[in-house]
């Protein structure tokens, strides 16, 4: 009997060594299993935080870009509208000056004064007297009427195929072209 309880004692003990073992076997490979899942999830979380960083700075790029987009588009509207407000002003401002007779017969006199040849002067009616009168000594110079000029003059020569023009809109678009560099300056 103490073999048999010998012998069953053994078998227990290969059986238990056998389950212990098979047991250290299956927790090992849990182990290892869930090991390969957690660095499989860290490689995953790696790559999506990675591509989410990604996204964040192209979307921080595009809006920096947006906003800068914006802002110089507002400074070109600013910049055209203080340009335009400059140049309606001048327009004005020609306008009234041209139309002061003493003022007209000063430009017209200047403009008229290295003509070699014959010339032409048209200018509105109601300054045309005041013009005659101011170039009466002049030769070769015909004052006429021409109200289409509105406010200033036009100087034609050799025959009428060169014109030089002194109206309002052409004086103040010259020096608004002139200002044009000056003014972006201060405006950047």
């Amino acid at each position: 009997m103490e073999d048999l309880q010998s012998l069953l004692e053994k078998i227990n003990r290969d059986g238990v060594e056998k389950a212990d073992a098979e047991a250290k076997r299956i927790v090992d490979a849990a182990k290892a299993r869930a090991d390969a899942i957690v660095k499989e999830a860290r490689e995953a979380a790696a790559k999506e935080k990675a591509a989410a960083e990604k996204a964040a700075a192209d979307y921080a790029a595009r809006a920096a870009e947006t906003i800068r987009q914006g802002a110089r588009d507002v400074v070109l509207k600013v910049e055209e509208s203080v340009r335009s407000l400059l140049e309606r002003t001048l327009a004005k401002d020609v306008e009234t000056a041209l139309a002061d007779e003493r003022t007209a017969c000063d430009i017209v006199a200047e403009a008229v004064r290295a003509v070699t040849g014959p010339a032409e002067v048209a200018l509105p009616a109601k300054l045309v007297p005041a013009v005659k009168a101011r170039l009466a000594g002049s030769q070769n110079i015909t004052v006429v009427t021409d109200d289409s000029v509105g406010a200033g003059f036009r100087v034609r020569t050799e025959g009428g195929r060169v014109e030089s023009d002194f109206t309002a809109s052409a004086i103040a678009e010259e020096i608004a072209r002139r200002l044009r560099p000056d003014l972006a300056k201060l405006l950047k």
